[in-house]
């Protein structure tokens, strides 16, 4: 398995809603081993951009707490796998668990509607 997984983290833990993290962890795997964890700071969140922007660091799957079906349907189209509702631990144990078959994705934490963001 040969990965580049993006984590929205809030200090150092998975971050409820990708769009309102403080950084990005990206954490490359590598015949199923994790070889490499660096972070980044997200531009401003504008709707729409975050997917394109971790797109440019050649990542292939994105887990989050939450997310809404807009921006699922936008890392589609970037050719990322989107996994939400993971629970809030350090993107190494994601990862590790991701790996192992073993990450635990509950429900969607974001609902977005027309009138509310409901993301807390």
């Amino acid at each position: 398995m040969n990965k580049k997984i993006a984590i929205p983290t809030v200090n150092g833990l998975l971050c409820a809603h990708f769009g309102h993290c403080e950084k990005f962890a990206f954490v490359e795997v590598v015949d199923g081993k994790i070889v490499n964890i660096t972070e980044e700071t997200p531009p401003e969140h504008v709707p729409g951009l975050y997917p394109r922007w971790i797109a440019g660091f050649g990542v292939t799957d994105v887990i989050a707490g939450g997310m809404g079906e807009r921006a699922i349907m936008l890392f589609e189209e970037q050719k990322i796998n989107a996994f939400v509702g993971a629970p809030q631990k350090s993107p190494k144990e994601i990862v590790e668990d991701f790996i192992d078959n073993k990450l635990d994705l509950v429900a969607n934490y974001c609902n977005h509607d027309e009138n509310d963001h409901g993301c807390k």
